[in-house]
């Protein structure tokens, strides 16, 4: 069973909700409040607005933050096209909806005036602000910042195009080229032309768009996950893109997390005296979770085929690597049920099913065994997802890590 930290995502106020229609008797009101703090949590909107200069790489952060490679692909930001408008444009992220990112108006202009720019923008839409910068930061950029703390919201800011700075590097200092102390000219350079602008503390991170996983982008991921609120980073983990070991490690934390709520609630529907009622319920919860969990992943299909052409792999030579029969292919009824059947859990839901018919002491009975049934099964399935997707990534990346 999970240590305690796994109850840090529902407040307080919920458990003590909970635990008070518990102790009245009253499963209903219980049940219901389960459900809506599901719903709360995976409907959570996290709206993040992307700003800088025209030609900063709005566009491409956006695309490949959200697993698009090409701005040809349906949904994708157009990259090196020329600002007109004021207007902010919305990108939903493919896989969750809740979860957007707003292509915002350069501010390169000369008679840029942020609190104007914040007004038109709708400020208080966003969750938090990056910054990006494809040189140097600007006074634009920082009249920006300052203007964003003053209204008492999260900010950061991206270096962007870090891999020509090097490659422009290494031609000149064919010798002498280090990539560290490269970056760290750069980072310090950043650090002190912000600083003398105004700004204290920035938190600054270097990337390329054409490979987020290198430099910065996992120290920018963990700043973020440590300053969201519990329910906009759970939603924050999972809409990232699967292209390094952290983040596929920070996903299966954030959605082990979860599974003991998704067990309270089939054990909650488990002792509502209705014959196989908790059953159906639990077939319900696990194929929601386990396509949950395959998508947020990356292995279904199309994010596969998708990671081998990134990558110069064949479909099949990644796909070889995974294990678990509900990767790729279809979930459906019939292989849970294969699944069940195979473990403990076939012998478990029919004797879920006879204690259910057996009034008060067979419903009471069939709660926890459903709580069992479902938290086992969930706990299995992460797991051999979570290890399909390690091996992967390491095939993609041809890792020995």
């Amino acid at each position: 069973m999970d240590s305690l930290e796994s109850f840090a995502i529902i407040s307080s106020e919920e458990v003590e909700e909970i635990k008070t229609a518990l102790e009245e008797g009253d499963l209903c009101k219980a049940t219901e409040k389960f459900c809506q703090s599901l719903k709360d949590i995976e409907n959570a909107p996290l709206n993040i607005a992307v700003t800088g200069e025209s030609g900063s790489g709005k566009s491409t952060f956006i695309n490949v933050i959200r697993g698009l490679d090409d701005d040809e692909e349906e949904g994708a930001a157009k990259t090196g096209v020329t600002e007109t408008t004021m207007k902010p444009k919305a990108y939903p992220h493919p896989k969750y909806n809740n979860v957007t990112f707003w292509d915002l108006p350069g501010i390169g202009s000369p008679t840029f005036k942020p609190n104007d720019y914040l007004k038109v923008v709708e400020f208080d839409r966003y969750d938090f602000f990056i910054i990006l910068s494809s040189d140097r930061f600007r006074h634009n950029d920082m009249e920006l910042a300052k203007a964003i703390q003053s209204m008492g919201k999260k900010f950061y800011f991206v270096r962007s195009k870090v891999d020509s700075d090097l490659n422009a590097s290494q031609k000149r200092r064919k010798n002498s080229y280090n990539e560290e102390n490269i970056l760290n000219e750069i980072r310090n350079n950043c650090f002190q032309c912000l600083q003398e602008g105004g700004i204290q503390d920035p938190k600054v991170f270097l990337l390329s768009c054409l490979d987020l996983k290198k430099y910065d982008f996992n120290l920018m991921q963990e700043t973020l996950e440590q300053e969201l609120p519990s329910q906009k980073r759970h939603v924050f983990l999972l809409c990232l893109p699967n292209i390094s070991f952290p983040v596929l490690e920070k996903k299966r934390a954030a959605l082990k997390s979860q599974i003991w709520k998704r067990a309270s609630l089939s054990c909650a529907m488990a002792t509502i005296p209705i014959p196989g009622l908790s059953v159906a319920c639990d077939v319900g919860i696990l194929l929601t979770e386990m396509r949950k969990y395959r998508d947020a992943f990356g292995l279904d299909e199309k994010s596969l085929e998708k990671l081998a052409s990134r990558v110069d792999k064949d479909f099949d030579e990644l796909k070889s690597v995974i294990k678990s029969p509900i990767a790729v292919g279809e979930i459906n009824k019939e292989l849970l049920i294969k699944l069940l059947c195979e473990g403990v859990g076939g012998s478990l839901m029919l004797a879920e099913y006879l204690a259910s018919n057996i009034p008060l002491f067979g419903t009471l009975a069939a709660g926890g065994i459903s709580f069992v049934i479902t938290y086992l099964m969930l706990h299995n399935c992460l797991k051999d997802i979570a290890e399909d997707a390690l091996r992967v990534l390491k095939k993609a990346l041809d890792s020995p890590v």
